[in-house]
């Protein structure tokens, strides 16, 4: 972890918790614009993505949620927390026991805010920056929260966690009602509803589907 991007996760987040997972401890903007305005020269000058990782996003949540109200879900076993972003279900992973938990980011920032959260709950978690999609499967349980808003994002990732599930990984979404959500191959599990920030999303609470990939 960088020692200048735990610095700047320190200095522009807080130590909180995200409603529908309180359980969970996390470093979250306490406000959305100053955050977005603070990185700006920071993003711009290392070519990263904006602070996804600052926010706790209503997917995230509920399957954060589901994580710990899911007896034997995961303890024993080995997780992947897919485009984890804050890694507040990988937290959630480690707390109930996994043998092993991995969080899967692209960006350097999410990392260490990952790493700080593992720490803020006293867990291990391995967080890696990088795209994991094509790798062979090394996981019992992979969980990925809202990463459905985009077709060409929908359209890369789809086959592999299909792949994933076919070679008996469970494999978990979380859909707020996204747009690119496949319509088949899907078992909804569960339903949330989650309160989100007008900051974010265009509603104050969102319905929130868990999902398993099957055949």
């Amino acid at each position: 972890m960088s020692t200048d991007h735990a610095a700047f996760i320190r200095a522009n987040a807080a130590k909180s918790c995200a409603p529908a997972c309180p359980e969970v401890k996390l470093w979250l903007a306490t406000e959305v614009t100053p955050l977005w305005q603070a990185t700006e020269a920071v993003l711009e000058q290392n070519n990263l993505p904006p602070p996804y990782w600052a926010f706790c996003w209503a997917g995230g949540q509920a399957l954060t949620r589901y994580v710990l109200d899911t007896p034997g879900l995961v303890e024993g076993l080995r997780v992947l927390d897919f485009a984890a972003g804050c890694g507040s279900s990988a937290v959630a992973a480690a707390m109930r026991g996994a043998a092993r938990v991995e969080a899967a980011e692209i960006d350097d920032f999410a990392v260490a805010a990952i790493q700080l959260n593992a720490g803020l709950n006293g867990v291990a978690v391995a967080a890696a920056c990088g795209d994991v999609v094509g790798q062979p499967n090394r996981w019992d349980v992979v969980v990925a929260g809202d990463v459905c808003y985009e077709r060409p994002m929908t359209e890369h990732i789809w086959p592999w966690l299909k792949r994933m599930a076919a070679e008996g990984a469970t494999v978990l979404m979380a859909d707020p009602g996204r747009a690119y959500l496949p319509r088949h191959g899907l078992l909804k599990l569960a339903a949330y509803t989650v309160a989100t920030s007008l900051d974010l999303e265009d509603r104050t609470s969102r319905e929130v589907g868990i999902y398993r990939i099957v055949g």
